[in-house]
């Protein structure tokens, strides 16, 4: 979410149940945003070592980048962290709500277990090192249909928002073997969301067309969540990483 005049805003919650806040805080790591929970929770490590912190007040902040800190009222440092390539997922147990944040090079487990959540926020954080992302996905649509070989080699634009039975195409086209293809765009870093789209359009253009038609998805977006890179390939869709033009 962003302000009128461009700035990150928060989408915050106070004092969810852990049914709330699990939903909000998975939606916004497919998202690829940035969280902060703010709540009395335990902290457990398991990994190199092990570690264990009894229940008190912490802020929780995870990063796209996989990157989790566990701050208390003391000190600039973190007292547990996992560092960038993490995974993060939240879950309910016992009636708890429960993040978990872990990586397999070495092989390490933070989880937070959360007694309550006093307040969460989500932001869609674009610093210096992104600027393509302050584009809009119409910026991005006149990129590729100037220059379509930056889809791939070959590929031809035939149609913008072509519609379908699951909504309109962003752009329509042919690969240089003459094969359908439906190019997804989006403007920022996505999430499981974005693949289940393409897979709608991909899914109802092969009800729509002759029954020997082969129909290629690519998701254009500047990147994806680890989420979305594996569902991806379990669908046969594709990834071209690129954004708006600064």
């Amino acid at each position: 979410m962003t302000t009128a005049d461009g700035d990150a805003a928060a989408d915050a919650v106070v004092s969810p149940d852990p049914a709330t806040a699990r939903d909000r805080i998975a939606a916004a790591i497919d998202r690829g945003e940035m969280l902060t929970v703010f709540g009395r929770c335990t902290v457990e490590y398991e990994g190199r070592a092990a570690s264990h912190l009894g229940p008190g007040d912490r802020l929780v902040v995870l990063k796209p980048d996989g990157t989790a800190l566990v701050h208390t009222d003391d000190g600039q440092k973190p007292v547990n962290w996992q560092p960038p390539g993490c995974t993060h997922e939240v879950r309910l147990a016992d009636g708890q709500l429960r993040i978990e944040s872990r990586r397999t090079s070495p092989n390490e487990e933070l989880t937070v277990a959360f007694e309550t959540v006093e307040q969460l926020s989500a932001y869609d954080v674009t610093d210096g090192k992104d600027l393509s992302l302050r584009g809009t996905e119409e910026d991005l649509r006149q990129r590729l249909l100037e220059n379509p070989d930056l889809v791939e080699e070959g590929f031809k634009p035939l149609a913008t928002e072509r519609e379908t039975p699951a909504g309109a195409v962003d752009i329509y086209g042919k690969d240089r073997e003459g094969r359908t293809v439906v190019v997804e765009l989006k403007r920022k870093r996505v999430g499981p969301d974005a693949v289940g789209q393409l897979d709608r359009y991909v899914a109802a253009l092969e009800r729509d067309l002759h029954a020997n038609a082969e129909i290629r998805g690519i998701l254009v977006s500047p990147s994806v969540t680890e989420r979305a890179r594996t569902l991806l390939a379990e669908k046969g869709l594709e990834f071209v990483s690129l954004g708006p033009p600064e």
